[in-house]
C-alpha cells in the first residue's frame, strides 16, 4: 500500500511546495507583465519577456495538471480506457508537441530522440491517454532538469507487454531515483526541493501501477539518467511483436 505521505491531496509539504511554485510562477508573469510596459525596451526584447511569461503559464498549467491528475488518482476517481493502437505509430502525436516544448524551454536547445523498436503494422490493446499522460509527465520532468544535451524516448513490444523509457543527458539521476523509490514525500523533498518534479514522479508511479506495470530507473551514460517503464499489453493476433529482428528508427530534430 503506498504510504499516506505520498498522497498528495493529504500532504502538507507537497501543498506547499505547489504553493511555492505557483506564486514564483506568477511573480514571473507579473515582473515580466510589468517590463513589457516600459519604453526603453526594444521590440526583441520585449518579445524574449513575452516567451518568458508564456513558458511561465506553460509550467504552471503543467504542474496543476500533474496535481489535480494525482488528486484524481487518490480519490478513487480514474480509470482505464484501452483501445487498439498502433504501436509503430504510437509516439508521432506526442512529437509536435514535445519539440514546441523543447524550444520554448530550454535555453541551449537539446537534441530530441525518438526510437521505435518494432516491425511494421504491429498493434496493441492498451490505454494510449494514459500512457501518453506517463511519457509526458517525465517528459516535462527531462526538460526541466536537462541544460544542454539530448532526450530520448522510445519503447519496444516484447510479447506480452510494452517497455518504453525516457533518457536524459541531465544530472538529476540521484533526484529521480529519491521520488521513485521513496516512502516519506516528505524526507524528500527536504533532500531536493523541486515540487515540479515530485508531483510528476509521484502521478506517474501512480499511472503505471493502475495499468498494472513496473517503473525502475537506471544511469544513462556517466551522468544522465535512464527511466524505462513496462505495460502489459493484448498484442493483436496477427501482429509479430515477438520477433527479435525488430525494424529499429530513430528520428532526430
Amino acid at each position: 500500500m503506498e504510504s499516506l505521505q505520498n498522497n498528495v491531496v493529504n500532504n502538507p509539504t507537497i501543498l506547499a511546495g505547489m504553493s511555492h511554485e505557483m506564486r514564483t510562477y506568477m511573480n514571473s508573469i507579473v515582473a515580466f507583465s510589468y517590463l513589457m510596459k516600459e519604453n526603453s525596451y526594444s521590440n526583441s526584447e520585449r518579445e524574449e519577456f513575452s516567451n518568458h511569461i508564456f513558458s511561465a503559464c506553460e509550467q504552471l498549467m503543467q504542474l496543476f495538471d500533474s496535481f489535480l491528475d494525482s488528486a484524481k488518482i487518490d480519490t478513487g476517481n480514474s480509470k482505464t480506457e484501452a483501445r487498439i493502437c498502433s504501436l509503430e505509430n504510437l509516439l508521432d502525436e506526442l512529437v509536435p508537441e514535445f519539440k514546441g516544448m523543447i524550444k520554448k524551454e530550454s535555453d541551449s536547445g537539446l537534441d530530441l530522440f525518438i526510437d521505435i523498436k518494432v516491425s511494421n503494422s504491429v498493434k496493441a490493446f492498451i490505454d494510449q491517454k494514459m500512457i501518453f499522460r506517463i511519457i509526458r509527465g517525465l517528459f516535462q520532468n527531462s526538460v526541466r532538469n536537462t541544460r544542454s544535451g539530448y532526450i530520448r524516448i522510445g519503447l519496444s513490444p516484447n510479447c506480452n507487454k510494452i517497455n518504453f523509457y525516457v533518457l536524459d543527458s541531465g544530472h538529476s539521476y540521484d533526484k529521480y531515483k529519491e521520488f521513485l523509490n521513496t516512502e516519506d514525500m516528505n524526507e524528500s523533498l527536504a533532500l531536493h526541493n523541486d515540487t515540479y518534479t515530485a508531483i510528476n514522479i509521484t502521478l506517474v508511479k501512480k499511472l503505471i501501477n493502475i495499468l498494472g506495470g513496473t517503473i525502475w530507473i537506471e544511469r544513462n551514460d556517466i551522468e544522465g539518467s535512464g527511466i524505462y517503464f513496462s505495460i502489459p499489453a493484448r498484442i493483436i493476433a496477427g501482429s509479430h511483436a515477438c520477433i527479435n529482428d525488430n525494424v529499429y528508427s530513430t528520428i532526430v530534430f
